[in-house]
């Protein structure tokens, strides 16, 4: 029997990181055959195999060349794209696009035996996936994947499989005459406190197991919170992932409105002022709209965020330096307390909307609370004044330790 890909270890060829498979190193990212590793052993048998002659097909990647440097220099991040002209410096070769079975995926038309390499058929799965959906929202796939199409596409991949995507994929494309993705994002790989993920060390986290435990919104936030535009590893540190939830979201975001709201509703029937008392602290968080709105598009979530949270910190401090609940002692019914409480829930009205790309359950909790529609970008540039909100309802709960701990055990 043959051995393809994985059914093959050693030592990579480029980089020497031993343990590594037929097909490519995931240290270095570099591909080649299994006859290219040093020091071969068969998965099987756990002994070197021997060589036998194969009939195999291959794609001519070397054609595309001109076309992927182009494509490239525009579509992908500044580290992959010096990683690719690594490649390119040393030659395309042809790509082996077959295996001998055994093997998984398709068998070649008339070729028993022969099947097409996964890395060739799996992307095309990104094209079958939207068939699939336009049978059902009668979408024109055409107007997707045409050569001439105007519609932006993204792929968001790992680190590991970038060649896969940043050469191989676009190149198929090129061929079939398809348009390329707009642009390819990498991501580096993830860490649970610091270590790989692995089930004998309890650092391997299922999606269901986390959703048994825990708010799938902390994980979105805490993963933008870290995630920048280059594909840096990020680690998931639960110690910090509760600080950093418990502060910025409840702490800082929630509060907010936990605070003010009752204000409003026990004193004033549950409306807000007529104007704002400090245009200028709405002003800065439309000029920092610019900024986050910026990040966004460049996939810098990190950088949002944290414009996002020096907002929340200008607008805690506004409402600790105006102390509603002094004034409250004095005159519950003063309307500077209405004032402050509408300028600060016009702020927190902000902070939902430049959250909710990242929060959306959040968000849609919070204008139920806010008595709004659904909350879009546009309407950052209008203010919540002679409204009447709701009675404030917990949006958000603090993340107990012991829920970490349950999801570790």
């Amino acid at each position: 029997m043959f051995l393809p890909d994985r059914y093959i270890n050693g030592i990579c060829p480029r980089c020497k990181t031993p343990d590594q498979h037929g097909d490519n190193c995931e240290n270095c990212g570099a591909t080649y055959t299994p006859t290219d590793l040093l020091e071969p052993i068969s998965i099987l048998s756990g002994k070197p195999p021997i060589q036998k002659t194969s009939e195999h097909y291959f794609f001519r990647l070397d054609k595309y060349t001109d076309q992927l440097k182009a494509w490239g220099q525009k579509s992908l991040q500044p580290e992959i794209i010096n990683k690719l002209n690594e490649w390119f410096a040393q030659g395309l070769k042809s790509w082996d696009i077959s295996r001998d079975e055994p093997y998984f995926g398709f068998e070649i038309p008339n070729k028993p035996g022969k099947y097409f390499y996964v890395w060739l058929d799996a992307p095309i799965g990104y094209i079958a996936s939207l068939k699939n959906l336009s049978k059902r929202k009668k979408i024109n796939i055409d107007e997707y994947w045409n050569h001439d199409s105007k519609i932006e596409l993204y792929h968001f991949v790992g680190k590991d499989i970038i060649n896969f995507h940043a050469l191989f994929w676009p190149a198929i494309l090129e061929s079939a005459n398809l348009r390329k993705p707009t642009a390819i994002f990498a991501h580096g790989y993830l860490t649970i406190n610091g270590q790989k993920m692995s089930k004998s060390r309890g650092t391997f986290i299922l999606a269901r197991d986390y959703l048994k435990h825990l708010n799938p919104e902390y994980l979105r936030y805490y993963f933008a919170a870290k995630l920048g535009s280059g594909i840096d590893d990020i680690d998931l540190n639960f110690d910090d992932f509760v600080k950093r939830n418990n502060s910025d979201l409840i702490g800082k975001v929630v509060n907010i409105a936990s605070r003010l709201s009752c204000f409003i509703n026990k004193n004033f029937e549950g409306t807000l002022s007529s104007h704002l008392n400090a245009p200028e602290l709405f002003t800065e968080g439309l000029k920092l709209s610019e900024k986050i709105g910026e990040s966004y598009e460049t996939r810098n979530f990190s950088h949002a965020v944290r414009l996002i949270m020096h907002l929340a910190d200008l607008a805690n401090q506004y409402i600790d330096e105006k102390k509603p609940w002094n004034i409250s002692k004095q005159n519950p019914n003063d309307p500077a307390i209405q004032d402050i409480c509408t300028m600060g829930l016009n702020i927190f009205r902000l902070l939902v909307i430049f959250l909710k790309p990242i929060l959306p359950v959040l968000a849609a909790n919070s204008e139920k609370f806010l008595q709004v529609e659904p909350l879009t970008w546009e309407d950052r540039k209008t203010q919540l004044l002679n409204h009447k909100i709701n009675n404030f309802e917990p949006l958000m709960q603090r993340i107990d330790p012991k829920n970490i701990e349950q999801l570790l055990s």
